[in-house]
């Protein structure tokens, strides 16, 4: 056998043991990313109302709650993406989830946002609002929670905390028990985001800023991981 010949046999068998592991790489790759993939959390965000329902609307401007919790949670959305998090929207346009707008389309409505939420199989759930008193007055974001659910609570204590401690808060809140159906829908930890008042001019202001809403989406996220970096929050989610 010749020196040339040796060489490029050599040559040969080296460039074949490099496919192998370069083969052997891509498949360790895709295999981890697949595995982390499956591995990372859900979380369902719900844009309240939609379509027909706009929900409850702005004093000063008219400009319906169903757009601006569209607009908030798709921020809230890309924040959670950004950490890490698989996202599923129960509403991605400004129409509602219930087919034709013809009798009991709100229930139909809800019963699809459920049915969504369940199948998902989340670690928690965020349903994005905006409020409404008659007293003018009235301002600030509040975060409601399922009574009977301890983890839920706690879901809702954090998020309120990082919401609380917006610069542009002027009243810190508690979060409030709810009897709703959104809430009681899910199986997983969940809550619904009154991220301020519509009847308030200075929240309706705030409100339309998308400066606001992304320090909003911030506040709501920050308070998400916090409730699930307990280890007791993320072995119990009931």
């Amino acid at each position: 056998m010749n020196f040339v010949y040796r060489h490029r046999v050599a040559f040969g068998a080296l460039a074949l043991i490099l496919t192998v592991a370069f083969t052997l790489g891509v498949c360790f790759f895709a295999l981890a990313g697949t595995t982390a993939e499956a591995n990372r959390l859900t979380v369902v965000l719900d844009a309240g109302h939609g379509g027909v329902d706009g929900g409850v609307v702005g004093t000063k401007t008219g400009v319906k709650e169903s757009d601006i919790n569209l607009k908030i949670t798709y921020l809230v959305k890309e924040r959670f993406e950004e950490a890490g998090f698989a996202v599923v929207l129960t509403r991605r346009t400004e129409a509602g989830l219930y087919g034709m707008a013809t009798a009991g389309y709100k229930k139909r409505d809800m019963q699809r946002r459920a049915e969504i939420i369940q199948s998902s199989s989340p670690a928690l759930v965020v349903s994005v609002h905006q409020n409404f008193f008659s007293l003018t007055s009235r301002r600030g974001a509040q975060v409601f929670f399922k009574e009977s659910s301890e983890s839920s609570q706690a879901l809702a204590c954090s998020i309120q905390a990082a919401l609380n401690s917006m610069p542009e808060c002027v009243k810190r809140s508690d979060p409030l028990k709810g009897d709703y159906f959104i809430l009681n829908s899910s199986p997983a930890p969940a809550v619904i985001v009154e991220c301020g008042f519509l009847s308030n001019p200075e929240d309706e202001a705030l409100l339309l800023s998308e400066n606001y809403q992304r320090k909003l989406a911030e506040a709501v996220v920050s308070g998400a991981i916090g409730f699930l970096s307990s280890s007791a929050n993320l072995r119990d989610f009931g």
